[in-house]
C-alpha cells in the first residue's frame, strides 16, 4: 500500500525531520537513511517498522538541521595509523622507499568523521517517539487508502456476480436446447444405423453435459462470497487474495471454453465470462495495494 508521512520535532540545538514512504510490494522491504549521529539507530528503525508493516517498500529517511552549525570534521585516526603502518610494513617488506602521502590518505573514504557524530544518550528516545508518530501517521493514510481500494474491489466483486446470474439464466434456457440440437444431429448423421433410442438420448446427455458451465458457474459464485468476506474480515489478506483470484480466473478460463460451442447461447455466455474475467483481473491489480 501507498503512503506518506512526515514530522518534524524539536532536537537538541536543532531541528528532526522525519519522512516514511511506501509503495507497493509483495514482502516487506525497508530502507533506512539515517544522518551520521543517527546511524545507531537503524535497527531501532527496522524493528518499529516491523511492528507497523507486514508488506511494502518503505523508506525512513532521517534529516537534522541546526545541529553542530559549522562545526569542523574530526580525523578518524584510527584509520589514518592504519594506513601509516600499512605504508611502512610495504617498504620494509617489499625494498621500497618512499614516504606517506597525507594528501592521499585524506582521500581515503572515512578519513573524516563528523563532530558529533556520536548521539547523544537523551536523542534516542526523542528520535523513537517522532518515529512512532510518523509511523501511526503512515498507517492512517494507509488505512483510508485501504477502504477506498476495499470499497471498489467490492463494486467490482458485486459486477462479477451479476454476471454470473446472467449466465446461469442463459444457461438454463439453452441446456435442453442444446440437447435437442446434439440429439437431432446424432439421429441425422446415423439415419441408416440401428441404435438404441435410450442410448442415444444418453450420449446426447452426456455431450451436453460436458459443454455444460454448472460447475463452474457454481464455483465462481462460492468463490465471489468468500471474496466478500475476505474484504469484510479486517485481517491481512493479500496472499490469500491472490490464490483465490487465482481459482476465480482458472473458473472463468473453463466457462471460456466450454461456451465457444454452444451456438448462439454461447455467444452471449463468452461475453459475460470475458466482462468477468476482466472484473477479476481490476480486483488483483486493486489486490496488490492491500496487506
Amino acid at each position: 500500500m501507498t503512503g506518506f508521512a512526515r514530522v518534524r520535532q524539536p532536537l537538541g540545538e536543532g531541528e528532526l525531520t522525519l519522512t516514511v514512504k511506501s509503495v507497493n510490494h509483495r514482502a516487506l522491504d525497508v530502507h533506512v537513511h539515517l544522518p551520521p549521529e543517527l546511524e545507531a539507530f537503524e535497527n531501532a528503525v527496522r524493528a518499529a517498522v516491523k511492528r507497523h508493516a507486514r508488506r511494502g517498500h518503505l523508506q525512513v529517511q532521517a534529516r537534522l538541521s541546526g545541529v553542530h552549525p559549522g562545526a569542523p570534521a574530526a580525523i578518524n585516526r584510527k584509520l589514518l595509523e592504519c594506513y601509516l603502518a600499512a605504508f611502512r610494513s610495504a617498504t620494509v617488506a617489499y625494498g621500497l622507499f618512499g614516504e606517506p602521502d597525507l594528501n592521499a590518505a585524506l582521500r581515503i573514504p572515512g578519513m573524516f568523521e563528523p563532530a558529533g557524530a556520536e548521539p547523544d544518550p537523551e536523542t534516542e528516545p526523542t528520535f523513537l517517539a517522532a518515529l512512532e508518530e510518523a509511523l501511526y501517521a503512515l498507517d492512517e493514510f494507509r488505512r483510508r487508502e485501504g477502504e477506498e481500494t476495499t470499497a471498489g474491489m467490492r463494486q467490482r466483486n458485486q459486477a462479477l456476480q451479476q454476471q454470473v446470474a446472467r449466465m446461469e439464466e442463459i444457461r438454463a434456457r439453452a441446456l435442453p436446447v442444446l440437447q435437442a440440437r446434439l440429439q437431432e444431429r446424432i439421429t441425422q448423421l446415423l439415419a441408416n444405423v440401428p441404435l438404441d433410442p435410450q442410448r442415444l438420448a444418453q450420449e446426447a446427455a452426456f455431450l451436453a453435459d460436458r459443454s455444460d458451465v454448472n460447475e463452474e458457474l457454481t464455483r465462481l459464485k462460492v468463490h465471489a462470497t468468500e471474496l466478500d468476506g475476505l474484504l469484510a474480515s479486517g485481517e491481512e489478506i493479500g496472499k490469500k487474495l491472490d490464490f483465490l483470484l487465482q481459482e476465480m480466473q482458472r473458473e472463468t478460463n473453463t466457462i471460456l471454453a466450454k461456451a465457444a460451442g454452444a451456438a448462439e447461447f454461447g455467444l452471449s455466455v463468452t461475453e459475460l465470462a470475458l466482462a468477468a474475467k476482466s472484473e477479476i483481473e481490476r480486483i488483483r491489480e486493486q489486490a496488490g495495494n492491500l496487506e
